[in-house]
């Protein structure tokens, strides 16, 4: 065997390792609102969340059981760059639940909102068909409240429906997955 040739091999490997790295880095960042600016139709969450606007979803479980089904009717209104998002929620074993949010849009499609159960402020982001919204929510389970983050993605399919896909987690662990359907009347 060369051992002259050796450190040439080893630098030219940690090279082409590195360089894979990278790629699969680069392939595994995540998607921006900015990646889906040239879809259609337009999403203005002013104008689609404006009037009443139906949803059924699923919580799915990280392992893929879905843990809870619910309904949700939503009062929306907007005065200006203010707007009103008043959800009820009625969840497949009975029980209810209510958040009001007050969203704020921005210019270059920004919108921030608050909610009762919600730590600070929500942060969103518009563009072509998609928006993404980050926030932190409260959510109670058995007793106790955890703070739980959302990372949360709407595409409009039409002028009546809209997607709703939102990873759930804490500390950087998927705790589960909310998958709803918007319908507005």
């Amino acid at each position: 065997m060369n051992t002259t040739l050796l450190p040439r091999r080893h630098l030219l490997l940690s090279a082409v390792a590195g360089a894979a790295a990278l790629a699969g880095l680069s392939g595994c960042a995540s998607p921006q609102p900015t990646d889906y600016a040239q879809e259609r139709p337009l999403l203005e969450l002013d104008q689609y969340f404006n009037g009443r606007v139906r949803a059924h979803g699923i919580f799915q479980k990280r392992g893929g059981a879905v843990a809870r089904r619910f309904t949700v009717v939503m009062d929306c209104h907007w005065q200006g760059n203010e707007g009103v998002l008043d959800e009820a929620f009625t969840y497949s074993d009975g029980s209810t639940d209510r958040r009001i949010w007050r969203l704020t849009k921005h210019a270059d499609g920004r919108y921030t909102g608050r909610a009762d159960d919600v730590v600070g402020e929500a942060q969103g982001q518009t563009a072509g068909n998609a928006f993404r919204w980050n926030y932190t929510l409260r959510l109670p389970v058995d007793g106790s409240t955890y703070e739980v983050q959302l990372d949360d993605w709407m595409f409009l399919i039409d002028a009546q429906v809209l997607l709703n896909r939102a990873t759930m987690s804490k500390w950087g662990v998927q705790l589960g997955e909310l998958t709803l359907s918007f319908t507005k009347e």
